[in-house]
């Protein structure tokens, strides 16, 4: 089995930041070297969005390119964590934030191939 969980959501004023984490565990995990995760959102009135992904080595990332000037992905596979720095948040940033992981050790997955998902941390950006 697999699981991954979000953290750090909640409420941040306009221009704050917030690092979400999102934790593997499971046996599907004992290499987590061996698996690509992702960060994607959903905010209201917009289908899901792809934020940034990282490789299950680390050694390379890629965002969408909306995203990448304010948000930064980063993995510590020695606690099977996943990270999402987010600056400069806007109200158009809120929304639920998921974390999902496939194969992919060094290479990174087409977005379909995300398989394996988290249910996702609630972001509020509002004054």
């Amino acid at each position: 089995q697999a699981q991954l969980v979000e953290s750090g959501g909640g409420l941040v004023q306009p221009g704050g930041s917030l690092r979400l984490s999102c934790v593997a565990s499971g046996p599907t995990f004992s290499d987590i070297s061996e698996y690509a995760m992702a960060w994607f959102r959903q905010t209201s009135g917009k289908e899901r969005e792809y934020i940034g992904g990282v490789t299950g080595n680390g050694a390379a990332t890629n965002y969408d390119a909306s995203m990448r000037d304010r948000f930064t992905v980063s993995r510590d596979n020695s606690k099977t964590t996943l990270y999402l720095q987010m600056n400069s948040l806007e109200p158009e940033d809120t929304g639920v934030y998921s974390c999902a992981a496939a194969f992919g050790r060094s290479s990174l997955p087409r977005l379909r191939e995300y398989n394996l998902w988290g249910l996702g941390t609630q972001v509020t950006v509002s004054s």
